[in-house]
C-alpha cells in the first residue's frame, strides 16, 4: 500500500510539472492572451522588419499597449506593412507618433516601440503611422563599418 501511495504522489507531481511547463511555454511564446481585447488598428510600413513576428508586443514608454496582428509585403511600395492592434484604453496617440522596431533582451525578441509626438490630433482606427524606423540589422551594420574602413565611399 505504501508503494501505491508513492506512485500516486509521483504521478500527481508529474502532472503538476507538465502543467507548469505548458503555462511557461505559453508565456514565452506570447500565446497567453488568446482573448482579443477591443481596440483599434494602426498600420506602419517599414523598409526592414528584421525578425519581427505577428503577436509581437507594441509598447509605449515600456508599457505594453498592443500587439502586431499581421505582417504583409506591399508590392507597390516594396515595404513590409505591419498591422498593429492597440488597446482601446490607449486611444490618444498623436498623429506624429513614430514607430520603431527594437530588440528586447538577450534572446533578441523584437517589438515595436511607439514614441508619441506633439500633435493635438490623434490617430484613429485604420490610420497609418508615417514616421517609422526599421530594425537595425547587424550584418548590414558590420558591412557598412567594413566598407568605410576599406576606404570606399
Amino acid at each position: 500500500m505504501n508503494s501505491r501511495a508513492i506512485e500516486i504522489l509521483v504521478g500527481l507531481f508529474m502532472l503538476l510539472f507538465l502543467g507548469a511547463m505548458f503555462v511557461l511555454s505559453m508565456k514565452v511564446s506570447n500565446l497567453t492572451s488568446l482573448s482579443s481585447t477591443e481596440g483599434y488598428t494602426l498600420v506602419a510600413k517599414f523598409e526592414n522588419i528584421g525578425g519581427l513576428k505577428a503577436r509581437a508586443p507594441v509598447a509605449a514608454s515600456g508599457v505594453r499597449v498592443g500587439e502586431v496582428t499581421s505582417i504583409v509585403y506591399d508590392a507597390e511600395t516594396f515595404e513590409a506593412s505591419v498591422t498593429l492592434s492597440i488597446d482601446k484604453s490607449y486611444d490618444s496617440f498623436p498623429l506624429d507618433t513614430t514607430a520603431s522596431i527594437y530588440t528586447a533582451g538577450l534572446l533578441g525578441e523584437q517589438y515595436i516601440g511607439l514614441d508619441p509626438g506633439a500633435e493635438d490630433d490623434v490617430l484613429q482606427d485604420s490610420d497609418e503611422i508615417t514616421l517609422t524606423q526599421s530594425a537595425i540589422v547587424l550584418e548590414r551594420l558590420i558591412g557598412q563599418v567594413l566598407f568605410s574602413r576599406s576606404g570606399g565611399s
